[in-house]
């Protein structure tokens, strides 16, 4: 018996966005996740998916803030799907509120 992948795995990417540094959380439709920090550069990020999560659809989400649309206009051109959301909706956990 052959089997068949009848959907594309899915990539989620959280960014806690900062002009120095951006901190990643990643997790796909199978595990729950892996973070790590790494330079403000959606092309190295790029090439992070590239290399680790080859042949996912890819959805971003980062609060909107100082640091503009630049990367969210990236991810869009990578073909990946992109939101900027108000911060006040994010769910932080009881000791991130400070």
């Amino acid at each position: 018996m052959n089997t068949q992948i009848t959907a594309t795995p899915k990539l989620f990417i959280g960014i806690d966005i900062h002009k120095r540094s951006w901190k990643i959380h990643c997790s796909t439709d199978l595990f729950s996740g892996k973070s790590f920090s790494m330079a403000p550069d959606p092309e190295l990020l790029r090439k992070y998916v590239d290399k680790h999560f080859a042949g996912h659809e890819v959805n971003v989400v980062y609060e909107a803030g100082c640091c503009g649309y630049h990367a969210h206009r990236c991810f869009e051109g990578y073909g990946w799907r992109s939101m900027v959301v108000n911060p006040a909706d994010v769910h932080r956990k009881g000791r991130e509120l400070h």
